[in-house]
């Protein structure tokens, strides 16, 4: 299948989800916000991979949304009219469920940034498990310098990772943050000195990931995201429900025998969402 803004392939247990319009700095155009969670689902929904990367052509990772999009958030524009509300907030509904795909997802998916990272492709990183970034990396709330507020997805998921007088200032200033300052902020993973290393390493990751048991490594993105939105108390107990239900032990002996026997594992992939 061809897509508008994205180039897909699957190898070795692996996606590769690739943006490719860096003629327009991969600016998130009407096709990008229904095309990205179709692709997400579909890997996620039958199984296609076991862990998802997502990166980007040219020299800049994005420039978010696509500013000929906000003329018809809201319908015609006309904000006297008592439809214009309602057509706005289910346009920022349908974006934001765009990038909730991803941290729905069942599977990790990774993201390696280069150059800038602009307002929107905030909220798409924001959404991944793990950020990867080259040194001339910076990411920018950049809503603030056209008088908007960050919508999309920022807000309640960069909050996780950096703490909240730094998104404030962020939020309030637009400036950029480099690539640097996100890793010691504990935005980033890791930094990198050029594009080329940094696929080198994420890819690298993926395929780490990719070797281990899918059902754990589901269990493990379910329970840390609940963890981390939830009691101490009521995540302990969701993941001692989920074991109960969900643990395999003939998984657990395979991790173990492939272990001794130095070998890679014969896993079994999730299963297929039933829709």
């Amino acid at each position: 299948m061809t897509h508008e803004c994205f180039d897909v392939s699957i190898d070795n247990h692996i996606a590769h989800i690739v943006m490719s319009r860096p003629e327009k700095r991969n600016a998130m155009n009407e096709a990008f916000w229904s095309e990205l969670p179709a692709i997400i689902r579909d890997i996620d929904d039958n199984a296609r991979a076991r862990c998802i990367v997502i990166s980007s052509e040219g020299p800049v990772f994005s420039a978010g949304i696509d500013l000929a999009m906000f003329a018809g958030i809201g319908g015609d524009g006309d904000k006297n009219k008592p439809e214009y509300g309602a057509n706005f907030y289910q346009n920022v509904m349908r974006l934001q469920d765009a990038f909730t795909s991803i941290e729905q997802c069942r599977i990790p998916v990774l993201v390696a940034i280069q150059g800038g990272c602009f307002g929107g492709g905030v909220d798409l990183i924001t959404a991944c498990d793990m950020r990867y970034g080259t040194a001339d990396s910076f990411i920018t709330i950049y809503e603030i310098n056209v008088g908007m507020t960050a919508d999309v997805g920022t807000f309640p998921r960069i909050l996780n990772h950096m703490p909240e007088g730094i998104v404030r200032e962020l939020a309030y200033t637009g400036r950029k943050m480099h690539a640097e300052e996100c890793k010691s902020r504990g935005l980033y993973n890791e930094v990198y000195a050029d594009h080329a290393a940094m696929m080198d390493a994420v890819m690298a990751m993926a395929t780490q990931i990719a070797t281990k048991p899918p059902l754990a490594v589901y269990g493990c993105k379910r329970a840390i995201t609940y963890g981390r939105d939830h009691s101490t108390a009521d995540a302990l107990d969701n993941i001692a429900v989920w074991n109960m239900s969900m643990l395999l032990p003939t998984e657990m002996m395979e991790a173990m025998q492939s272990a001794a026997q130095k070998r890679p594992g014969n896993y079994k992939d999730l299963p297929k969402k039933v829709v």
